[in-house]
């Protein structure tokens, strides 16, 4: 399969709940192992950047072992949100746009940012 077939959010959703059923592994896509698993996989990411300077972190992307590394783990923490939404029903698309909608009318552009880190 070429690499540009199924770069839709259901297609890759397809793919994953293929790869999975292949493999047996169902059975330990609960929302709760997908939902850890999320967690482990966004903390590889972090890890790549946990020591580095801002300006370290800004130019990650240059170095070719770094840069293989950041877009692995990137792919790893989409696939279980994927697989996350796949299994609960929900739409991530959807969910992202109507989050932006009301963070549009929460924190109006102009606006002071919130002290309370919300």
């Amino acid at each position: 399969m070429s690499t540009d077939q199924h770069l839709d959010v259901p297609g890759l959703q397809q793919r994953l709940r293929e790869f999975a059923a292949a493999r047996d592994w169902g059975q330990y896509h609960t929302p709760k192992n997908l939902v850890a698993a999320l967690s482990v996989e966004a903390s590889e990411l972090l890890e790549i950047f946990q020591w580095l300077t801002p300006e370290q972190a800004a130019a990650v992307m240059e170095e070719p072992a770094r840069a293989h590394r950041v877009e692995d783990e990137v792919a790893d923490v989409l696939a279980y949100l994927l697989q996350f939404c796949s299994v609960l029903g929900v739409d991530p698309l959807a969910a992202l746009a109507a989050k932006i909608e009301r963070n549009e009318h929460r924190f109006p552009a102009g606006a002071t940012p919130p002290l309370d880190g919300v």
